[in-house]
């Protein structure tokens, strides 16, 4: 059979699956949502795109990657831990007590899009689950390799607290994921395991459930390292230093989508803090003037954010990822392109670097990657060279050394120093 004779079989079982769904004790609901009909749909395209570009050929070698890149053939996921990023909070040897010395938004955090929705998870509804995936590791795996922030979305689904990859609002069978509590769980694990470490969680909130998200926290455990809303900056101040929210075990910063819920349960609304780069390849509904969200030289906010120029919010999210997570562009897109942008929004941003950068198949590229992204970013940051390792401090002298691969500018070591009383 043909690869149009495929499709189009494979097309018919997804609508035999959809009208399967759509079916209750017998009886037939009136409608199956068309919004899971245009998913089914995409899913479909992406499948078709992702074979065909495996057929025609591998990523090739970006030759816009910096030059602190590891070059790699082909499209490949990066191992680990060798390819995670360099660990910030514990760069520097004493007597500068580690980097945790400055504000939190003085750092920048690796961020994985949708990081539940994973290669090969099992369905946990009995039913086969189509619906489009964004990472390959498990959520622990994530963490583990450098990961620091994670994008979730979560749902009302069978009385519980789901995450889902759905559409319309709504989770179905076939676009449910877990639980979102063995997640949560996930996340208390590591906390627990790593007690110098800090967790963001940025959610995409449909749950209408009153207090479903804080009885959440409360039974995964992980309601014991909030950070709470009364502690966040407004007014464009910097967040309290990293050391102070370890020391006070601190170390779970949560942010919703609904506005609401920041009153009503005491979780922080993502843009009364956030600034955040528009972020897909294609036309959607919160495109600006219908501009591509990646096109290179372009950096702009996304509808629900402030503008990027906006000093009022202190932290600064840069998506990169494309509405159709297919894994052969994601290859290029992690690797030049993404150093590109980050540089872009730098300006669009008001000369303020990302603190968090979200990608889809993080360990996938053509060269260092995400990793490398956040190294570099992480070294602008704190010491104005292209890559955190070159930031060196000679400790004897408490002079600044030189960048190996920039000029040495900005203002991060220097912060340091006086926060850590030298």
């Amino acid at each position: 059979m043909g690869l149009l004779g495929c499709s189009l079989l494979l097309l018919l079982l997804l609508a035999s699956v959809g009208a399967a769904i759509a079916c209750s004790s017998g009886e037939c609901k009136a409608s199956f949502p068309f919004s899971l009909f245009l998913l089914l749909l995409l899913l479909l395209l992406m499948e078709l795109t992702d074979l065909a570009m495996n057929n025609s050929h591998a990523c090739s070698f970006l030759k816009s990657v910096p030059p602190t890149a590891i070059a790699r053939q082909g499209c490949i996921a990066s191992p680990a831990p060798q390819g995670s990023p360099a660990p910030v909070f514990s760069f520097f040897v004493a007597p500068l007590a580690q980097n945790n010395s400055l504000p939190f938004n003085k750092y920048a955090y690796l961020t994985t899009h949708n990081a539940y929705a994973i290669d090969g998870e099992p369905s946990h509804t009995g039913v086969p689950r189509i619906t489009i995936t964004n990472q390959e590791d498990t959520v622990t795996q994530q963490l583990n390799n450098g990961v620091r922030a994670l994008m979730l979305d979560t749902y009302d689904f069978e009385d519980d607290i789901w995450l889902c990859h759905s559409t319309g609002g709504k989770c179905y069978d076939i676009t449910a994921f877990e639980p979102a509590i063995d997640t949560m769980k996930e996340v208390e694990a590591f906390l627990a395991a790593n007690p110098s470490e800090i967790v963001t969680l940025i959610l995409e909130d449909y749950v209408e459930t009153p207090n479903g998200l804080p009885k959440l926290f409360n039974d995964s455990g992980l309601t014991k390292y909030w950070f709470p809303v009364s502690s966040m900056p407004r007014d464009g101040q910097d967040w309290p230093l990293v050391s102070d929210m370890v020391a006070g075990n601190q170390r779970l910063i949560v942010f919703t989508s609904i506005k609401s819920k920041q009153d009503t349960e005491g979780i922080a609304y993502q843009w009364n803090y956030m600034i955040s780069k528009y972020t897909f390849r294609v036309l959607s509904s919160d495109s600006v003037d219908g501009d591509d969200g990646m096109e290179e030289g372009k950096c702009f906010n996304r509808a629900e954010s402030a503008s990027l120029s906006d000093t009022t919010k202190s932290l600064v999210l840069v998506n990169y990822f494309s509405s159709i997570p297919v894994k052969q562009t994601t290859c290029e897109d992690n690797s030049g392109r993404l150093i590109n942008m980050l540089n872009t929004c730098y300006g669009a941003a008001n000369n303020r670097w990302a603190n968090f950068v979200a990608v889809d198949f993080y360990k996938r590229s053509d060269g260092g990657g995400s990793f490398q992204a956040t190294d570099m970013l992480n070294g602008r940051l704190l010491c104005g060279c292209d890559d955190v390792h070159a930031c060196v401090v000679h400790v004897e002298a408490l002079s600044l050394s030189r960048c190996v691969f920039g000029p040495m500018e900005g203002d991060g070591i220097a912060d340091m120093l006086g926060h850590a009383g030298l």
